[in-house]
């Protein structure tokens, strides 16, 4: 990998749009340098772009069927695309799946984008995509190898999507140990991948509102993350999520006296939400080159196609599924 700092404009330069914070915040919203996460160093700057991942869903879809009417679509608009793999307990040997994932990336020189989905309780208040390692024993391991298999290679990631959102099934003891695994998942990453920004997951703008979020987020030790994550798997637009992100830094500012940086997912809100948040029908892959207000960045983290679980237009599907037909229409927005 060439090791050498590039500027903002090679990075924006792929298909997933890397997007400085606003210069002139508020000083509402701005963090304070003593506040601010130790920085290490910078992932975008050691890489030429974002890795798009050539084994991914709708890229082994469409190599596999290219007699297929939609299949030429698919690739071009989706399969191309730089967008986020995720990892859990279906990756086998979570050392070796990491490390296979982002050595192809670093020999690219391009910046993978990996999510880390296998917290227990996984969406225990859902139920759509349950599981997660069986105890938080079990947990610390998985997650240790995950960052160790990064090093002092550069990557972004985004660890346990949904685990602050909804707190309504678990007592406070079960809290409690959820902060403690994911505090302890971002010390693994800032212990042994010096190089990796890390992201909390903090919903969607209607899931719970900023301040609790706020008070979520820093229970579960955002302080020492790089950021926070927004809209993942969901359709609201970034528009509604910049709005969101901002009001929950300003919460962070006002009880905690710090903010950080956040990513949206515009993988499937070109058309907004309709209120559904599992497959629903008449759903658009977002404009990636849209900017995105007080975003970090506009990321592609939930792959277009993928199934939300056995619901909607899903309807017979498992969770994570690709669905070509529903990858298909969500490329033209029907």
């Amino acid at each position: 990998m060439r090791r050498v700092l590039r500027t903002l404009a090679a990075a924006t330069a792929s298909a997933c749009l890397l997007l400085p914070l606003a210069a002139a915040q508020s000083s509402a919203t701005a963090a304070t340098p003593s506040s601010a996460a130790t920085p290490l160093a910078d992932p975008i700057g050691m890489t030429s772009g974002f890795y798009t991942d050539p084994y991914s869903g709708p890229a082994v879809w469409a190599a596999a069927n290219p007699g297929d009417g939609r299949a030429a679509a698919i690739r071009d608009n989706i399969a191309s695309r730089p967008m986020a793999r995720w990892f859990g307990a279906w990756s086998g040997d979570i050392g070796a799946a990491v490390g296979s994932y982002v050595g192809a990336a670093d020999a690219a020189d391009k910046l993978p984008v990996l999510i880390a989905y296998n917290i227990p309780g996984r969406d225990a208040c859902g139920g759509h995509s349950g599981g997660g390692a069986g105890t938080p024993a079990a947990y610390r391991s998985w997650i240790s190898a995950f960052a160790s298999a990064i090093g002092t290679r550069p990557a972004l990631v985004v660890i346990e999507p949904d685990s602050l959102g909804d707190f309504s099934c678990l007592s406070q003891a079960q809290i409690n140990e959820r902060n403690g695994m994911l505090r302890g998942a971002l010390t693994e990453f800032r212990n042994r991948a010096p190089n990796t920004w890390t992201y909390l997951d903090a919903g969607n703008p209607a899931w719970i509102g900023a301040s609790t979020m706020a008070q979520h987020l820093d229970g579960a030790g955002v302080r020492e993350a790089h950021g926070f994550s927004l809209n993942i798997s969901n359709y609201f637009t970034t528009g509604e999520n910049t709005a969101y992100g901002n009001a929950v830094n300003g919460a962070l500012a006002s009880s905690y006296g710090y903010t950080r940086p956040y990513v949206v997912d515009t993988s499937r809100n070109g058309n907004g939400s309709n209120g559904q948040w599992c497959n629903p029908g008449g759903r658009r892959i977002g404009a990636v080159a849209q900017q995105g207000g007080g975003a970090e960045m506009l990321l592609w983290l939930k792959t277009p196609g993928e199934s939300d679980g056995n619901c909607g237009v899903g309807g017979g599907s498992a969770a994570g599924q690709f669905l070509p037909e529903v990858a298909y229409k969500m490329i033209f927005g029907y």
